[in-house]
């Protein structure tokens, strides 16, 4: 049986192993290889493969593919959480990039409608190369990663109506306020769709299937339900990708998305390649080379304007300017939608063939530069900021308004709470609980404003930016707990509050083992994984399951947290703390606060002298907490009394034995 395109799919492959394998020699990404492959495979470069629709059928199925597995991992809640970036941010971003286009292409002589046009494509950024990149990096649920994917969801949408709109701007004269209209009522339908699918339909299709456990049969569901919906959107005029990103969504409220994320993941890497080689397949290189001057100054124009753009959305969202840039940073280029938007225009006399190559030229180069600029666009962003960051001053929120320091409480002696997501939300209650004082900064404007008024100490600031540190009174601060998803950003926050302050006890959350040994070489005091504690967490759960002792699974997880932590902390630790523990050579010690439960026994109730406890459990009571009374003068004769807190000194090991000896008696 003969397959038309197998021959197009072998070329393809083994000539991208090729050329990403030089690539990669030389420390290129991956999609620039992909974008090579294309030019050099395609019509207008070597003509391997001439016709290309084949390939463009593989590209879109990668494309769904990938929308798909962003909305399994973005989730309803989540996007409920960006709807105001969605709404404000993708309407400024679009609307101020069209209409800044439309001035330029004015000035460059061409009418109005063109120029119109010409900024409905240049608006569009690319949603597959931009959320690849960016969850690549591991920066999606970063502050930038949602205002950027916030943005692309309304491009995306709004690509709809600029469909619509063309044949208008050309000159039909058809009913384009019914079709919108009726393009309004079609979005609404998916809308509703969408929630009660994932709300009744799709989990209870996914438990009857997850039942079967059969690894198959569960693939195919997903596929389906993927696919089935992207289809169902594409009938109503929406776009495929819109719909597979909704597909996501449905299944991320269900208990299966991680495995369906997992079964998903290695179609969707190979057919993402087919879609940047077949945009490399566009390019006609001999016209870039006969133009290049002209294309690389509309390139670099395209590239300032689409990233002013998108900074000041971001900024009239209320995030500080370096979240901003980084979004500008992000979104620069021109998207894969708007090939599709182009064909229309060519059809409808928008867009001749010589400005055709040149959108094309723009696009591509855009395109090929984004990961070199998204690599390094903290740094690029600092570098931007600098002038500008000495200014920024912190802006908390108070009750009734956007602006204004509000009511902070005196700080001394206080947690700073860096981030309010789940972690610190966490942190905050504790210490309220504790009566501990602490203060929050955030950099999500609309969740400042709302707890502030629940009465939160909560600003609002980027707290890379001394100034803010400085308003949190950061040198008076006894704990500095860094719970952001941003790693860079908690790089350099750990690295400012160092330059201020070397008191402060600086603990950092990371996602990732390898993130600890550069928070721990610039200041961290204390770094917790979350991949690591999630092991923890299972191992603990399985030996549970085992029946061995409470204890000595407590006692095993400690050892086990001291051997990994320790262990890095002896290789990247402070160099003066690390040193001095060097050369004294102490030994592993905890001061720990143990409550005293038992109201009788051998412990409550006796002189310190009879009771034994350094002599027992070669641990030292140094303080005794009793009611609002902190008696500091031990001595033999001190007594202990149930309801105290014992503030004691020894080894973890033994600090743990006698603590589940006080929670025995």
């Amino acid at each position: 049986m003969d397959i038309p395109f197998l021959s197009d799919i072998v070329i393809i492959l083994g000539l991208a192993i090729v050329v990403i394998l030089l690539f990669q020699r030389f420390r290129f990404p991956t999609l620039l290889g992909f974008l090579a492959t294309g030019v050099i495979a395609g019509p207008h470069g070597l003509s391997l493969i001439n016709d290309t629709h084949d390939i463009e059928m593989l590209a879109e199925i990668g494309v769904i593919l990938l929308l798909f597995i962003i909305g399994i991992e973005f989730s309803l809640r989540s996007l409920v959480l960006i709807k105001r970036t969605v709404l404000l941010g993708g309407t400024v971003q679009v609307l101020a990039t069209i209409g800044l286009v439309w001035l330029v292409m004015l000035l460059l002589g061409f009418s109005h409608s063109e120029g119109i046009f010409m900024g409905f494509l240049v608006a569009l950024s690319s949603t597959a190369i931009v959320l690849k990149l960016l969850q690549d990096k591991g920066d999606m649920n970063a502050p930038q990663g949602r205002v950027v994917l916030g943005i692309l969801i309304f491009q995306d949408i709004v690509v709809v109506p600029m469909m619509l709109l063309t044949p208008l701007l050309a000159g039909d004269s058809g009913n384009i306020g019914v079709a919108l209209l009726v393009m309004a009522l079609k979005g609404v339908f998916v809308i509703l769709f969408v929630l009660v699918s994932a709300r009744y339909l799709v989990p209870r299709l996914l438990y009857m299937v997850a039942r079967t456990k059969s690894r198959e049969l569960f693939i195919l569901c997903v596929v389906v339900i993927c696919f089935a919906v992207a289809w169902l959107t594409s009938s109503l005029g929406l776009s495929l990708a819109l719909g597979a990103f909704m597909a996501g969504l449905i299944i991320s409220e269900s208990e299966y998305s991680h495995q369906a994320t997992s079964n998903i993941l290695p179609f969707r890497e190979l057919f993402t390649s087919f879609f940047f080689v077949s945009i490399g397949m566009l390019l006609d290189f001999h016209f870039l080379l006969e133009h290049l001057p002209l294309v690389l100054v509309f390139t670099l124009l395209t590239f300032l304007l689409k990233g002013a753009v998108a900074t000041v959305a971001a900024r009239l969202l209320q995030y500080p300017l370096r979240i901003s840039l980084l979004v500008g940073l992000s979104i620069f280029q021109v998207g894969e939608f708007a090939f599709i938007l182009s064909t229309t225009g060519i059809e409808s006399g928008l867009l001749s063939e010589d400005n055709y190559q040149y959108f094309l030229s723009v696009s591509l180069l855009t395109m090929a530069i984004t990961p070199f600029v998204v690599e390094s666009y903290q740094q690029i962003a600092r570098f931007i900021g600098a002038p500008f960051s000495s200014g920024e001053e912190p802006m908390p929120f108070g009750p009734d308004s956007a602006g204004g320091h509000g009511d902070l409480p005196d700080l001394d002696d206080h947690i700073v709470i860096i981030g309010f997501g789940i972690n610190g939300r966490n942190v905050a209650r504790a210490a309220r609980h504790s009566k501990i004082p602490y203060v929050v900064v955030e950099l999500n404007a609309v969740t400042v404003k709302r707890e502030r008024r629940l009465g939160e100490p909560i600003i609002y600031g980027d707290a890379v930016h001394p100034v803010i540190l400085a308003h949190l009174n950061i040198r008076r601060a006894r704990v500095v707990v860094v719970a952001i998803s941003d790693a860079e950003a908690t790089r350099r926050i750990v690295a400012s509050i160092r330059e201020i302050t070397d008191k402060a006890h600086i603990i950092v959350r990371t996602r990732f083992v390898q993130e600890m040994e550069e928070n721990y070489r610039i200041g961290a005091d204390e770094v917790i994984p979350e991949e690591f504690e999630t092991s923890i967490e299972i191992f603990t759960r399985v030996l549970n399951k085992y029946l061995l002792p409470r204890d000595e699974i407590e006692e095993f997880t400690q050892l086990i947290r001291a051997d990994n932590y320790d262990m890095l902390r002896s290789m990247t630790g402070r160099k003066n703390y690390m040193s001095a523990n060097a050369d004294l050579g102490l030994p592993e010690i905890e001061v720990a606060s143990l409550r005293v439960f038992a109201d009788e026994g051998e412990i409550v109730g006796k002189p310190l002298l009879e009771s034994g406890i350094r002599q027992r459990f070669s641990v030292t009571v140094v303080a005794i907490r009793r009611g609002s009374e902190t008696l500091l003068n031990i001595s033999p004769s001190t007594y202990i009394k149930q309801g105290d807190i014992i503030y004691v000194v020894g080894k973890p090991g033994e600090v743990l034995r006698f603590n589940n000896y006080l929670k025995a008696d």
